[in-house]
Formats: structure tokens, C-alpha cells, sequence
């Protein structure tokens, strides 16, 4: 029962992912999540936003795109004539819409590129989000696709190497009739239809990039599409002032009786063409088809054992529905009644949507440890890390506790190692998520004299390894979404401390402030009338819990 209750997993990627890479990388995110934290704070820091963020620079280049349609002229001399008016006669507005559409491209292809590699380092691409993982893979080479044939669009010597190169790339393949780089050799062999058809790849490639972005988050409850208004706006400012400072300009104007000389390349898009001219066009192929087999077979490399998913009692379910909003994966619907009882509906897993958080049973109204007349079986629950076993420890190992302030910790798997700062008056317990914990589970530590004082810690306040955990939490201890933590609980022996798994110093520092202020209080009796002034106050009006991040 110990072991059920008490995860001993360490902050470390999992085994079956090479940590040697996986690790540093990790280690690197969080570093940098914490420094912005300090300098932006949790609402404005863009880690936390890449996806949002990606989506941001998608409409920017979208709205800033169909300005420079209206001017675009299609032709092998008017193309190129029509962006240079853009550019220097309507610099004011043209001039700057292009330099936007330029800016915003790069930062959706960067704004991609980590968060693929974020996602990667916190192992969130296994088990049910692997469907996630692998829709993503063509997110990316339509992205870089739709960039490559707006960089043809401009028709300068860039656009000349790109064009000769593309087309060469793909003639290699030889699957084709004809060669298609034979239409570059000479000015006379383009035409003006060429254009036509590559503005009509521009502009339909990004519809089926919108269309893939929707498949990408159907799996996802609550996706969020949008930066908060405050990194929005100044996102858009640093594009704003990015386009005064370096506008986007063209280079020399194409001529195919020429070999383009010295480019100015855009690494974002480009970077595979040096490597083609380094090596050859099959090389090229090679590292396109091998790194999207890698990214596509990465999920099940080696395959996932995965613990039971979560577990309905219909003899302790009254179908309220809590479970299934505050899934973060659309794992859980609510289906009619099958057992005749008299309730409207029912909750039901869905096994290769569950991620096994355990979030479910922390907002199960029948999850409470006081429950004495019938077993504690809530209505849903992790069947390999149940809360009865939870109780039962709790009981067992608080027992044991000494000290001025007994405290105990509750942790999450993927936030600080909460069993390192275990001692003589700390006892700790780790679950999968910290929104696992039923709120009802701090109240009756302290109202049965478990401990003197609860903390609460998780991931990082702008970053839940399970998207909801630490939200969903914060709002059930400020009453503001069910199940909350009752008003008789005292907040001053409450601490929250949200952070990364590199803050055990921070977590262990906190925690010892906040048993050296529990052992000056009196003791906490919740049978006596006015024991605690906050106690009886309402929970979104009380004076919260203490945080620390």
C-alpha cells in the first residue's frame, strides 16, 4: 500500500528516453524558465506560450499576407516591380505589412522549433500524446513549405537559387516525365502562368496548415490559441519596431542568364539548401525522410508500459460531470445511465486518451478521506495509485512525526522531489499530479491533527507537466471551481510552492519558513469555536494560502 501511495519518481526523464539528450535539455528549459519568470513573470513568459504564440504569428502573417496580395502582381519582371513599390514607395504601410509577414514567418518557424524540442525534454510526446506528437511532423514541412514558395514569389537572385535548387531537389527523385529545372534554364522558358500557380501554392499550402493545427489539438481539452493580451501586444510591438529598424528587402532582381553569386539566406527556412550544396540533392532527401521517421517513430522508441488508466465505480458515481471538465485530454465523456440508478449519466474512460494524471479523482465530489461508513472508493480513481491508499499512509506516517511543526508535503512526479526534503517533522507524498489531491485531504490533515501545517507544491505556476494541474489547483483552494477547499480550513498553515525539479533548495528553504511560523502559532483546534479568524471566512475572501514560487 506504501508504494502505491507514495511515488519514489524521480524528476529524471524516464528511462526509456535517452536522457543523455533528453536531460541537458531539460535542465536548459528550466533554467531559462526560471529567468524569465524573474524578468516577465509566469503571465508573460513566451515558454509558456509557444504554441499560442505560434498560432499569434500564423493570423500576423495571415492579415499582413493578404495586404501584400492586393499589391502583388504576377509576372516574370511585374512580381518583382510590385514588392520593390511595396517596399520603398509604400514603405509607410506596404513596406511595412511585408516587413511583418517576413518577421512573423521567422518567428513562427522559431516558436515551432521550441516547442517541439520543449516538449521533447519535459517527455510529453509518449503514450496518448503520441497523436499530438506525430501531427505536428507535418505541421512542420508545411510551414517550411509555404515559406520556401513565398521566398519564389519575390523573384530576386534568392529566389533564382531557391527556384533551380527546388526544382533540381526534386528532379532527383526522378519520377517525374520531364525535368522541372529545365523551365529555369533560360528567361524565355518561364512564363507568367508560373506565377499564377505559385501564388495559388502560397496561398493554399497555409489553408492546409490550418486545417493539420485543427487535427493537432483534438485531442487536447481547453487548447489554448492565444498568447495572453499583454505578451500579445508587445509581440506585435517588437514585430512593429523590428519592421522600422530592418525593414525586409529584396535582393538584385532575378536573371536567369546569371548564376546567382553571394545570398543572403534565411536560416529559418532555407538552412537545407547549404547542406544540399555541401553534400547533394539524395543527402537532402535522406536527412528530410530520416528526420521525420525519427520524430514520427520517437513515441514508441522503446514502447510505453503504461499503468492501469482511470477507473469508474458506478456505485460511487453520481454523474456531476467534474471529472470529465477538468480532463485536460478529453479522456472522459459523460454517457447515459447504465445502472439504473437514478442519475442522468455516467462517466467513461477512454484508455488511449487517458494520460493517467490521476486530475479526475482530485475533482470527485465522493474522493474524501472522511468517509467512515462505506470504503473509501470514489468514483473515479487511479486503480494502481488509489486514495485510500493515500489515507492509509497518511495515517501511518504522520504518526511518526515530531518536532515543534509537523508538516506534511504533498508533491507531483514531475515537479520537485519531494522525498529529499523529508526529515523528522516532514512527511511527503507524491502523486502524479498535484491536482490529484482532493482538497478534502489537506482539511483533514489538519482537522484530525495529522500535521500542523500542508504544503502544496508542483510544477512551475505557468507550465503544468499535465496543463491544469497547477490552474485547477489554485482555483479549488480560492473557491473558485469545485471541489474547494472548505472555509474552516486556516490558511496561514496552508503553503503553495510552484517549481521546477531543479528547485529542491528553494522548496527545502520554504518549507523550513513555513515550520518555523506554524510553531509560533497555537495549535489548531477545529472543535473550538474561533480557533482561526481565516478558518471561518469565505475561501476567495480570506486571506489565501501563502505562495512561494
Amino acid at each position: 500500500m506504501d508504494t502505491l501511495a507514495r511515488s519514489e519518481t524521480p524528476a529524471a526523464p524516464p528511462p526509456d528516453v535517452p536522457a543523455r539528450i533528453q536531460r541537458p535539455l531539460r535542465i536548459m528549459f528550466e533554467y531559462a524558465e526560471a529567468a524569465l519568470d524573474r524578468v516577465f513573470g509566469p503571465a508573460w513568459n513566451p515558454l509558456y506560450f509557444l504554441g499560442p504564440l505560434g498560432f499569434y504569428y500564423y493570423w500576423i502573417v495571415a492579415v499582413s499576407g493578404i495586404y501584400v496580395y492586393i499589391f502583388f502582381d504576377t509576372g516574370t519582371t511585374e512580381a518583382y516591380q510590385s514588392v520593390e513599390y511595396m517596399t520603398y514607395q509604400q514603405w509607410y504601410l506596404g513596406g511595412v505589412m511585408r516587413s511583418l509577414h517576413r518577421y512573423a514567418s521567422d518567428g513562427m518557424v522559431l516558436m515551432m522549433v521550441v516547442h517541439i524540442a520543449r516538449e521533447f525534454a519535459m517527455g510529453r510526446y509518449r503514450g496518448p500524446r503520441w497523436f499530438t506528437w506525430i501531427t505536428g511532423v507535418p505541421i512542420f514541412w508545411l510551414v517550411i513549405a509555404s515559406g520556401i514558395t513565398g521566398y519564389w514569389l519575390v523573384w530576386d537572385t534568392l529566389a533564382q537559387y531557391i527556384a533551380i535548387a527546388t526544382t533540381e531537389w526534386f528532379d532527383w527523385l526522378g519520377i517525374f516525365g520531364e525535368p522541372i529545372a529545365r523551365n529555369f534554364l533560360t528567361p524565355e522558358d518561364l512564363d507568367d502562368r508560373f506565377f499564377t500557380l505559385l501564388l495559388f501554392m502560397h496561398i493554399a499550402v497555409p489553408l492546409i496548415l490550418l486545417f493539420v493545427l485543427w487535427i493537432h489539438l483534438q485531442r487536447i481539452s481547453r487548447p489554448r490559441f492565444n498568447p495572453n493580451r499583454g505578451l500579445a501586444v508587445g509581440t506585435f510591438v517588437m514585430l512593429l519596431a523590428l519592421a522600422f529598424v530592418h525593414p525586409a528587402e529584396s535582393q538584385e532582381p532575378a536573371n536567369l542568364s546569371v548564376v546567382p553569386g553571394t545570398l543572403d539566406i534565411d536560416w529559418y527556412y532555407l538552412a537545407i539548401y547549404p547542406f544540399m550544396d555541401a553534400t547533394s540533392y539524395g543527402a537532402g532527401w535522406g536527412f528530410a525522410v530520416a528526420a521525420s521517421l525519427m520524430l514520427f517513430v520517437l513515441p514508441w522508441l522503446p514502447p510505453l508500459k503504461q499503468p492501469a488508466a482511470a477507473a469508474v465505480d458506478l456505485s460511487n458515481c453520481n454523474g456531476c460531470t467534474r471529472c470529465a471538465e477538468d480532463c485536460p485530454y478529453n479522456a472522459i465523456t459523460m454517457m447515459p445511465r447504465s445502472d439504473g440508478l437514478p442519475f442522468d449519466h455516467e462517466a467513461q474512460v477512454d484508455p488511449d486518451l487517458c494520460v493517467r494524471c490521476g486530475i479526475c479523482a482530485g475533482a470527485c465530489p465522493t474522493a474524501t478521506p472522511f468517509r467512515r461508513a462505506s470504503d473509501l472508493i470514489p468514483g473515479i480513481d487511479l486503480p494502481q495509485r488509489p486514495l485510500r491508499a493515500l489515507r492509509d499512509d497518511l495515517a501511518r506516517r504522520t504518526a511518526k512525526l515530531d518536532g515543534p511543526a509537523r508538516i506534511v508535503v504533498f508533491g507531483c512526479d514531475h515537479g520537485v522531489r519531494v522525498a529529499d526534503i523529508e526529515g523528522p517533522g516532514i512527511a511527503a507524498f507524491s502523486l502524479p499530479c498535484i491536482a490529484a489531491l482532493p482538497p478534502s485531504f489537506i482539511d483533514y490533515v489538519l482537522s484530525r491533527d495529522l500535521a500542523d501545517g500542508v504544503v502544496l507544491t508542483g510544477c512551475r505556476e505557468g507550465e503544468c507537466y499535465n496543463r491544469f494541474g497547477v490552474m485547477w489547483t489554485k482555483m479549488r483552494l480560492a473557491g473558485e471551481r469545485d471541489p474547494y477547499l472548505r472555509k474552516r480550513v486556516p490558511r496561514e498553515r496552508l503553503l503553495t510552492y510552484w517549481g521546477g525539479t531543479l528547485d529542491r533548495r528553494g522548496l527545502s528553504n520554504a518549507v523550513a519558513a513555513f515550520a518555523a511560523r506554524i510553531a509560533a502559532l497555537p495549535r489548531f483546534d477545529p472543535l473550538r469555536p474561533g480557533a482561526s479568524a481565516r478558518a471561518n471566512a469565505r475561501p476567495d475572501a480570506a486571506a489565501p494560502s501563502e505562495t512561494v514560487d
